[in-house]
């Protein structure tokens, strides 16, 4: 059996990369996805297990002491992580694992997995990004504010990516995705 290959996928808050991730996995339901951890509370919808592991923060901060996560960071005031076995053991069981991080955590990663493909999602701009984040109606105006600036900092970082896609259109952001995926996967190797 081959070894299976580790997908970062990264991009400021609100420029789609979920959307985006969601598409792809239903096309190619083959693909992990690596499930975080994280201290901030579910919104609606979101499941303990299936979207997040929702964790308190003296748990999260358990984790990181213990060598539990293969990344972590502190984002808008909540911790967010991966925890490392089940990434670790669906890679050896030659699966193609997708982690959806953000800036730091891809940054540690790439230190773990040097080899891993990194993906940075990228807004048609500023003022396209603030229009998404925005319209969720889920954030106050400081969060708002903490995330526009954030994104700032995360898209003046993506040249440190080895792909950059602009989700300015949603089919072709997808294809670009599609082609990056399948050349790295072998044909009929996903799993």
């Amino acid at each position: 059996m081959q070894t299976g290959k580790l997908i970062v996928f990264a991009g400021p808050s609100g420029v789609g990369k979920g959307t985006l991730l969601r598409s792809l996995l239903d096309k190619h339901p083959d693909l992990y996805l690596s499930i975080s951890a994280t201290t901030r509370p579910p919104r609606p919808g979101e499941i303990n297990g299936h979207h997040y592991y929702f964790v308190s923060r003296d748990r999260f901060e358990t984790m990181v002491a213990e060598g539990q996560l293969l990344e972590w960071a502190e984002f808008a005031g909540n911790y967010y992580g991966t925890p490392r076995q089940p990434v670790e053991r669906a890679i050896a069981e030659g699966k193609f694992v997708v982690l959806e991080i953000e800036l730091e955590g891809a940054r540690q990663v790439r230190k773990t997995f040097p080899e891993g493909m990194q993906i940075f999602i990228l807004p048609p701009s500023e003022e396209e990004l603030e229009r998404r984040i925005r319209a969720r109606g889920q954030d106050s105006e400081a969060a708002i504010a903490r995330r526009l600036q954030r994104a700032k900092a995360e898209i003046a970082a993506a040249d440190e990516f080895d792909l950059k896609i602009i989700n300015d259109d949603f089919d072709r952001a997808i294809a670009a995705l599609e082609a990056a995926l399948f050349a790295v996967v072998p044909a009929g190797r996903v799993q």
